[in-house]
């Protein structure tokens, strides 16, 4: 799968602090320790609909784990994958009498555009579903053979994992039995199917249906489900206890419970990530905005409006990647009228000390991200300048170079 084009970072002086973030399973803000290559994996979208302001939330936020990474002196391996294959995707398509594989190409196409718009650091692997159905059904035979999953006796061809073999389910989302059956129920399982050994369990392949599409696999015709094909990408890219897992908080389970468990079991070793990393929902008119709901302001919309991608990106940075919020028109206007005073600010002869600025936006990002105090920073050293109060006329440069190297908020015109 094609990735999009990267934007330049501009090198700071010095090296960054190593990052803490909050980690799901843990309940605690804990450092990050990647060797000389830090490995991340960020769950895709499924392309059936444009980039929506929740995506762009939660692809901003682990692009600051990117460049916090970067500007710390380690390499970065980034997976993504894309969920190009699926019911929903399917199920839009049949709506709008559409061929799936159109539709699934075209949103696609859009994503990438926002990506590059909204300036995140792109993966070295973009992983499709389709183009890793081998990779998933290997897995799947590696999981049967292993006593942990099974295929369903009523000649579908479907195949299940069996959680009551997990040796630590749970351990990451911290739920107990009655909320795992909610979500699970709210976000594609399907507790109730016939013939599972345990109403959690999880769909790892669906055998061939009339007027759906299949592949020939190892597993038997048909496609995987939706948890093991990003565990397959991720292991096969990254291997076990890469240093972050992350999405949104709507992910959390039964997605990343069952991507973990699945990993877990095949190989045997623990964890799957070292961290699992979550971002907060962005809600329009007081609900989480969804595909489901139909409350979706999208990026593609916005940039047809002539509205300054970087404007986007400041508002969304504007609150705190975990917390769920809400999405206003002040909160664009707020994040405007910002971006004016800072570039009016870095286009003049001096400043204040700059250096003062980069030490605190860097500890700020390290501190879980703190994007709310690294923003007002900024805010502070704009208001100073523009007040005329530093003579440095390297400052200017340097700030536009911080701002640009760590929020990702490009301050030319």
């Amino acid at each position: 799968m094609q990735s999009w084009p990267g934007p330049a970072i501009p090198k700071l002086p010095g090296r960054g602090l190593p990052l803490r973030l909050y980690d799901t399973a843990t309940a605690q803000v804990r450092p990050t320790a990647p060797g000389d290559t830090a490995r991340m994996y960020v769950c895709g979208i499924t392309p059936y609909d444009a980039t929506h302001l929740g995506h762009a939330a939660t692809y901003l936020a682990f692009d600051l784990v990117n460049r916090v990474w970067r500007d710390g002196g380690h390499d970065v391996h980034f997976v993504e994958n894309i969920t190009d294959i699926d019911d929903p995707l399917l199920e839009r398509a049949a709506r709008d009498h559409e061929d799936w594989m159109v539709l699934g190409m075209r949103e696609t196409a859009l994503f990438r555009e926002d990506m590059t718009a909204l300036r995140i650091v792109p993966p070295q692997d973009y992983i499709g579903a389709v183009e890793s159905i081998d990779e998933a059904a290997a897995l799947i035979v590696a999981l049967v053979d292993a006593g942990v999953a099974y295929r369903l006796e009523d000649g579908t061809g479907d195949v299940y994992y069996d959680v009551s073999r997990s040796q630590r389910f749970g351990y990451e989302s911290r739920l107990d039995s009655e909320a795992m059956l909610g979500f699970f129920a709210e976000r594609g399982g399907d507790p109730d199917r016939a013939g599972k050994r345990n109403r959690l369990d999880p769909h790892l392949w669906r055998g061939p249906r009339p007027g759906e599409p299949f592949w020939e696999s190892a597993v038997g015709p048909g496609r995987p489900g939706w948890h093991i094909e990003c565990t397959a990408i991720a292991l096969n890219r990254l291997g076990m206890s890469f240093d972050v897992q992350g999405g949104g908080s709507d992910l959390l389970f039964p997605h990343h419970e069952m991507s973990a468990a699945h990993g877990e079991s095949v190989t045997g070793q623990w964890p799957f990530a070292r961290h699992y990393v979550h971002a907060g929902m962005i809600a329009l008119d007081g609900a989480k905005m969804s595909k489901s709901r139909g409350n979706l302001v999208f990026v593609s919309r916005l940039r047809g409006e002539k509205v300054d991608p970087m404007a986007i990106r400041a508002a969304l940075l504007a609150g705190h990647y975990r917390e769920d919020r809400p999405w206003t028109a002040s909160l664009l206007d707020e994040a405007r009228a910002r971006l004016a005073r800072w570039r009016e600010a870095v286009a003049l002869d001096a400043g204040p000390d700059a250096g003062l600025l980069l030490d605190a936006v860097r500890r700020q990002l390290a501190d879980d991200l703190d994007t709310v105090n690294a923003l007002s920073s900024v805010d502070r050293w704009a208001t100073e300048a523009l007040s005329r109060r530093g003579r440095d006329p390297g400052a200017p440069q340097l700030v536009r170079d911080t701002v640009d190297a760590l929020l990702g908020i490009a301050l030319s015109r």
